[in-house]
């Protein structure tokens, strides 16, 4: 069950128009409309008006033994939550509640692999935001990709990318491994992306990487879009998919040693997060 860790906020009148904004975009959900869902991220992410009344199963707002309540759905754990006080009101609920803000809650709750479940009370049984896209609004709705995502391998032939890549990787000590995989957003373009696994990742490491990615990318076929993500990283969805499914094409170890068995590339299916 999520722990409640005194994320409390302040709620006056003025909240009621900012929890109507939120309201007014859970309207425009509907399966499919990615567009409506991002605008209804992008008015949770808003630290002014992205108020959320969060139930709590045990225990009163600011208490250590506070806990909010759980639902499971599809195998992935939600904590419930309503968009206002009407809402609170129309759910019957007699427990405690603690209002936060939405990018508040969402930096809470990811790590753990929580998402938040708006309004599950409501006609439809509400909407759910998964920690995946918790995480996008903790840390910058424009800094990750849109989800669902669609992972798969490349099927584009760029091999003088590669070679320089590869070229430029072996002359980089902090880098240890190379991945690669095609990732399509549900808004946006689709882009390349590179996975960097690295020794270390101290800040000569990290810009010797942003070097070495600089060097290569000129040999990317004009309007390309190519993206790095690392593979320390074990919340981003695109690490998990190449950790799965994605062998590296440089291996800083396989080649100073011998080869694996079956050599470089990939394993065929594409899969869905």
């Amino acid at each position: 069950m999520a722990r409640a860790e005194g994320r409390g906020v302040d709620v006056s009148a003025p909240g009621t128009a900012e929890a109507g904004h939120i309201e007014e975009m859970l309207r425009q959900v509907t399966p499919g409309r990615y567009d409506a869902y991002e605008a209804l991220l992008h008015a949770l992410a808003d630290e002014a008006a992205g108020r959320l009344w969060m139930l709590l199963w045990q225990g009163a707002p600011g208490s250590p033994a506070a806990q909010y309540g759980n639902m499971q759905v599809d195998g992935h754990g939600y904590a419930p939550c309503v968009t206002s006080a009407q809402e609170l009101a129309a759910s019957g609920w007699t427990r405690a509640h603690e209002v936060v803000t939405g990018p508040g809650i969402a930096r809470a709750l990811y790590p753990d692999g929580w998402g938040i479940w708006l309004n599950p009370h409501a006609p439809g049984g509400g909407v759910g935001i998964p920690w995946p896209d918790l995480r996008r609004i903790a840390t910058g709705l424009e800094r990750m990709p849109a989800g669902p995502l669609r992972i798969s391998e490349p099927s584009l032939q760029i091999p003088q990318f590669y070679a320089l890549l590869t070229q430029n990787a072996h002359r980089t000590p902090a880098v240890r491994s190379l991945r690669r995989a095609w990732v399509q957003p549900a808004l946006g373009a689709p882009y390349l992306a590179v996975g960097l696994d690295l020794y270390e990742s101290g800040q000569a490491a990290v810009e010797s990487v942003r070097l070495m990615m600089r060097q290569s990318v000129g040999a990317v076929p004009d309007g390309l879009p190519v993206s790095t993500v690392a593979m320390s990283d074990d919340r981003d969805p695109v690490t998990m998919w190449l950790r799965a499914n994605a062998r590296p094409f440089y291996d800083r170890d396989a080649h100073l040693g011998s080869a694996p068995a079956g050599g470089y590339g990939y394993p065929p299916p594409a899969h869905r997060f």
